[in-house]
């Protein structure tokens, strides 16, 4: 299988890296930034271009794994003259159909994982998603993601997009709420560290535990004194207050269903 990787980000360094070492053939990285499409290439031992138009055309599989808002100014160039090849994107938030009118074989790859490129991942633990648009290519999909993962599932596109907007509250949320608290911390002249254990003990509570069960914390019984002096401490920080309250609002109701 000779694979052209299209995108040089985030998560396509981790797949990149992971299809090298399950034994595939990287023949080219496309990617608008020239220093990451460089970066990229020397580590899976490719060739690299910042125009779409040189991307290899007699590779087997093209992966797609660029910004959402670039997909359809990049699409119609990658695929054609190379029509007969396998197109995959790698986004939980677009359809699969979004090839449709572009190509005759494709379908999606989806890894649902958070991704930085100076922080090695396991891959083998991340769940990927497939889609295809024939089951053969899916099957093909397959056979290749169970070489780079354990846990491999069939997904539609609606069931996808769900997955990433979970994923955003699991995730990108959750980051969000270490951001305030560190901002919170510094200022006060109290280092971030402190939290870490509080930090693991809460996702290690949730391999055991559904999170509603896991709910601890004055907004599950609304202890108004405990909220009251907290939105009070919070009033030169309108932003936080407002979250501070919406959320406690919402785990509250949640804990009352």
């Amino acid at each position: 299988m000779r694979i052209a990787l299209i995108g040089a980000g985030n998560l396509a360094t981790h797949l990149g890296k992971a299809l090298h070492k399950a034994g595939y053939e990287i023949v080219c990285v496309f990617s608008r930034t020239e220093e990451s499409a460089k970066n990229l290439s020397s580590i899976l031992k490719c060739r690299y271009t910042t125009d779409i138009k040189e991307v290899d055309k007699d590779a087997d599989i093209y992966i797609s794994a660029i910004k959402d808002s670039a997909f359809h100014e990049i699409a119609p160039e990658l695929i054609k003259d190379r029509e007969n090849s396998l197109f995959l994107h790698t986004a939980g938030s677009l359809p699969m159909d979004i090839w449709s009118g572009y190509a005759k074989r494709y379908g999606v790859i989806y890894p649902m994982q958070t991704f930085s490129k100076c922080k090695e991942v396991d891959f083998t633990v991340i769940p990927l998603f497939l889609e295809a648009n024939s089951k053969d290519d899916l099957s093909l999909i397959r056979t290749i993601a169970e070489q780079l993962s354990d846990r491999v599932y069939d997904a539609s596109s609606e069931q996808r997009r769900y997955l990433h907007i979970a994923a955003v509250f699991a995730c990108n949320f959750s980051n969000h709420m270490y951001a305030i608290c560190d901002d919170l911390l510094q200022r006060n002249g109290i280092p971030f560290d402190v939290m870490l254990p509080l930090i693991d003990e809460t996702a290690a509570k949730v391999h055991k535990l559904k999170p509603i069960d896991a709910q601890t914390g004055p907004a599950i019984r609304y202890d108004e004194n405990v909220i009251n002096g907290h939105l009070s401490m919070l009033e030169n920080d309108k932003d936080f207050q407002v979250i501070y309250e919406a959320i406690s609002k919402s785990i509250n109701k949640f804990s009352r269903k």
